[in-house]
């Protein structure tokens, strides 16, 4: 069975690429406006990067201030911007409005182009998703990509479904469904479930995830925890209450714990205690996120920290709200 290890190849320059979008949340909420480096797939990266993950982002930002802001702060959490990825003449925005609930609407400013599609080196993950997957024309160059990495690299894909930046829900789900057998673990959100798979359950979604290939699903429902599935487990973590600042970032921010996790297994499979290990320490590093206001992932430090406070807690009350 394949245990979705790294697959073996060349010595690896680093252990992620994320390729996807780039660009600035714009928070609007009643106490004024905040701009925040943001983008699913660079959210993933940067928390990769705080995680202590080698990481680098391929990506598509311009050389203006909000081009700027993203390379600072890439770098302060030591994620590498690969080459080629200024290629365009304005950075793109997304205009997030909160509502009193902590829960973000969005408006995109957004235009996806991606240069050199071949990659120079292959890492132990490549990951993608979002925006970047549906629109053109950089989409493309992306499912070029994962189709060079699939038989090379452990693939990882989070949809991040936009509903206002796709075309209908038919073409949406052809292409997610198109590219889910490049993969071999697909995280979404449960809105991303139903939006996809309208009043299905969320069991008979995670399963036909898997029977198109994946061969780890992982399903994300807020307050409710998230349910993990593999061709011979299924596996729900439930939820810890936290205090909500925001949820902006919180399902990038357990997609990078996730990453994490398949790194840190040495040599172990996905058996169920494995499972429950890695989607509790996603969990806890998505509780963290929401913790405090925009894309703001736990460092190494902090992840550990909160693991080994809870790890006395009773499991069925432990863990954390994913978003």
């Amino acid at each position: 069975m394949n245990t979705l290890e790294p697959k073996p190849g060349p010595p690896q320059v680093l252990d992620v690429i994320v390729v996807g979008e780039a660009l600035i949340d714009i928070v609007e909420s009643d106490t004024g406006t905040i701009e925040h480096p943001g983008g699913s797939p660079a959210n993933v990266a940067y928390g990769l990067g705080r995680l202590g993950v080698s990481t680098g982002l391929k990506t598509a930002i311009g050389e203006d201030r909000h081009g700027r802001l993203i390379r600072e702060h890439l770098n302060s959490a030591g994620v590498q911007l690969l080459q080629g990825s200024t290629s365009l003449d304005r950075t793109a925005t997304a205009t997030a409005t909160l509502a009193a609930d902590g829960s973000a609407s969005y408006e995109f400013d957004i235009r996806w182009d991606l240069t050199q599609a071949a990659p120079g080196f292959l890492p132990k993950v490549f990951h993608t998703g979002s925006i970047a997957t549906f629109l053109a024309p950089g989409a493309s160059a992306v499912r070029s990509l994962m189709l060079q990495c699939h038989h090379s690299c452990l693939v990882t894909y989070d949809p991040n479904i936009r509903p206002a930046l796709l075309g209908s829900h038919h073409e949406a789900k052809t292409i997610f469904e198109e590219l889910v057998p490049l993969t071999d673990v697909v995280k979404l959100s449960d809105d991303d479930a139903q939006w996809l798979y309208p009043g299905a359950p969320l069991q008979d979604i995670a399963a036909r995830i898997l029977s198109l290939g994946a061969e780890l699903a992982v399903i994300t429902t807020g307050s409710n925890g998230s349910l993990l599935s593999t061709p011979t487990v299924q596996l729900s973590i439930p939820a810890l209450a936290t205090q909500v600042a925001d949820t902006i970032g919180a399902g990038d921010s357990y997609m990078s714990a996730l990453i994490h996790g398949l790194l840190s297994r040495t040599g172990e499979g996905l058996g169920p205690s494995v499972l429950e290990r890695i989607g509790r320490s996603a969990s806890l590093a998505a509780a963290i996120t929401v913790g405090r206001p925009g894309a703001n992932p736990p460092t190494s430090n902090e992840l550990q920290a909160a693991v080994t406070r809870h790890q006395s807690i009773d499991p069925t009350t432990a863990f954390a709200p994913t978003a």
